[in-house]
């Protein structure tokens, strides 16, 4: 017999969840990221040993009444069935006396790794399905985190951390070629605090330029600055604002050096022997072809006349319970296909995750299309939205693992109300996309 309450002491709560594999949006500092919602705080308890947290956030939405989400599922041990029912049935209690219309729920369980199934996810599939969750399998009803993630492991089986050159080896050619080049074209990475961007708010004008840009190609979900600074404030020294600029003055000076690289190597070319003949020539080679490329940069960045330096990509990350979570990122139009400086951000934040002692590099999330249904009632096979295929075959270039979650399961406390939800939900949402989009233009 388990026994869960209200847990008042968010400091121990918060040490739970850090030393059990939780999440940054379990801990307590997400109360004060999404202030719009209240929140309460679950501990699990088998006599004084604690088994389980789980963060509770309630909203109240017109004509649907008050929803609980369960913000990445509990921490605990997912196949601990007795726990999980338990739990469940305090929830029920729970959602009568506050009158809530519903419970949501996405365990961090694996249903499939690379397309190969998990035990694991489809047994607790079957225990939730038994325990009265429905899962939801509209993702049009989907509000918060997608049944699909690509995580990058950066220990190997001994537990020892992997060095970012060699998972750089399993990268596709692509990245590993603009990984290679990206400073010899004027690329320059700077990391921001919350401080920074307070003392200089130019900064975050950047990353919104950025934000703007790939939200148009790309559909992502709108967020505003005053929304990533405050994640920057709440999660402070856990959390890094990384901009990646094009510095002219840079690509200029590096281009000097190179057609003089290119004058000596052709004064060397009289009286060369035939081997170092063909060594000066591939040299000449390699830097024609680099001078093509730079008087493409220059040509498109022309319109930048007053500016020495732009910014191309950004990233907002957070380092939490030895995952690095890349929240938001993307890059500009200006000169990305030249520079790929997408590729450069990537691999910085994949150090950054290495050198704060992370487990697993998580490359963030991709919306699916609505799957079907196995026979078993699991999740059928998750294929990519079409506007999220190109992001897909990008994260996957940098030999992440593709995890695909049990899903989100709800627990129904007041039928019509919840009827509601799911029928209006996904027009509030795309009304919300369309007034997004409007404002930016």
């Amino acid at each position: 017999m388990y026994t869960f309450k209200i847990q008042d002491d968010l400091g121990a709560y918060d040490r739970f969840i850090e030393e059990n594999g939780g999440q940054y949006i379990q801990c307590s500092r997400w109360e004060k990221v999404k202030t719009t919602w209240k929140c309460r705080f679950y501990g699990g308890f088998d006599g004084e040993k604690q088994l389980l947290a789980c963060l509770v956030m309630e909203r109240k939405l017109p004509m649907v009444g008050k929803i609980w989400y369960g913000c990445g599922g509990a921490v605990c041990d997912w196949k601990n069935t007795a726990l999980i029912e338990e739990f469940t049935a305090f929830i029920r209690q729970e959602m009568k006396k506050h009158g809530a219309t519903c419970f949501i729920t996405d365990p961090p369980v694996d249903l499939r790794v690379n397309g190969e199934d998990r035990e694991q996810g489809h047994a607790l599939h079957s225990a939730l399905v038994g325990m009265g969750y429905k899962l939801n399998s509209s993702i049009d009803n989907y509000t918060y985190k997608q049944p699909v993630q690509l995580f990058i492991p950066l220990r190997d089986e001994n537990g020892e951390a992997i060095a970012a050159e060699k998972i750089l080896k399993k990268c596709d050619k692509g990245v590993r070629y603009s990984i290679r080049i990206g400073e010899q074209r004027g690329l320059v990475a700077k990391s921001f605090t919350a401080a920074d961007i307070e003392n200089d708010p130019s900064i975050m004008d950047d990353f919104m330029a950025v934000m703007r840009d790939t939200g148009e190609r790309d559909s992502f979900v709108g967020r505003d600055g005053d929304y990533c600074l405050k994640l920057l404030r709440e999660f402070d020294s856990l959390s890094d604002l990384k901009l990646v600029y094009y510095d002219k003055a840079l690509d200029r000076r590096l281009q000097e050096e190179r057609l003089e690289k290119k004058a000596q190597a052709l004064a060397a070319l009289e009286g060369a022997t035939p081997q170092k003949e063909r060594q000066l020539k591939e040299t000449i080679d390699s830097i024609d072809k680099q001078t093509e490329h730079y008087e493409k940069r220059m040509a498109e960045a022309e319109e930048f006349t007053k500016e020495e330096r732009i910014c191309l990509a950004g990233g907002l990350s957070i380092y939490y319970a030895g995952m690095g979570s890349c929240l938001f990122g993307g890059t500009r139009n200006v000169i990305r296909n030249n520079t790929r400086s997408s590729h450069y951000l990537n691999y910085l934040r994949l150090k950054e995750s290495i050198s704060r002692g992370c487990e697993v590099h998580d490359l963030g999330y991709v919306i699916v299309k609505k799957p079907a249904l196995n026979e078993d009632g699991t999740l059928g096979e998750l294929v990519p939205q079409d506007n999220f295929k190109g992001i897909y075959e990008f994260k996957k270039s940098f030999s992440a693992d593709y995890h695909e979650f049990v899903g989100e399961y709800v627990l129904v406390g007041k039928k019509m109300r919840y009827c509601f939800y799911a029928k209006l939900m996904p027009f509030a949402k795309k009304a919300r996309i369309r007034a997004i989009r409007l404002l930016r233009r």
